[in-house]
């Protein structure tokens, strides 16, 4: 994949990120970056990078975008001659459908800001099924849910659910659905 396409598939994920349901225009993507970052980057700029115009970026230009998008900076370079994307393991695909499915879930639970920004943050791990697998023994493991809180995220425990002798949480009463 050349690098004025990465960018593109980036405005696209980065857009359903920020819920538009669509694609971040050239001209989006530029203010947000003055908003998030106060850093500039020129629409034009963007547009001969994406057109294959400027087929290389400055350190800092990639830095920023790397930066804006929440990428490794190492990705924002075409892909070696015959690099196959499509040889892309089983375990990789799955892990871009749950992260896609992380996506959607942070969309769902935006209102519940904390649940949203969790599983934003996850999907953008590069190692999302790993991190589900830890979870997992940290829910196994009695009372480990409550000590991890009380010393990480004290304002999460102090209104998150109460754990059971066995260190599982109970349920709350209503529970939404994905």
């Amino acid at each position: 994949m050349k690098l004025g396409e990465k960018i593109r598939y980036l405005r696209s994920v980065e857009g359903t990120v920020r819920g538009l349901g669509r694609e971040m225009t050239q001209q989006e993507v530029v203010r947000a970056i003055q908003k998030d970052l106060n850093k500039t980057i020129s629409q034009s700029y963007l547009s001969q990078i994406e057109n294959g115009v400027r087929p290389h970026l400055t350190n800092s230009t990639r830095l920023l975008l790397a930066r804006f998008f929440k990428v490794h900076p190492g990705y924002l370079v075409d892909d070696p001659e015959g690099y196959q994307t499509e040889l892309m393991s089983h375990l990789a695909a799955s892990e871009d459908r749950l992260d896609l499915w992380l996506i959607d879930g942070s969309e769902r639970f935006r209102r519940d800001a904390e649940v949203s920004q969790a599983l934003l943050k996850l999907s953008l791990r590069h190692d999302t099924r790993r991190c589900l697998v830890l979870m997992n023994a940290i829910l196994g493991t009695p009372g480990l849910v409550d000590r991890l809180l009380e010393v990480l995220a004290p304002s999460s425990s102090a209104s998150g659910g109460k754990s059971d002798a066995h260190g599982r949480g109970q349920q709350p009463a209503r529970r939404s659905q994905l």
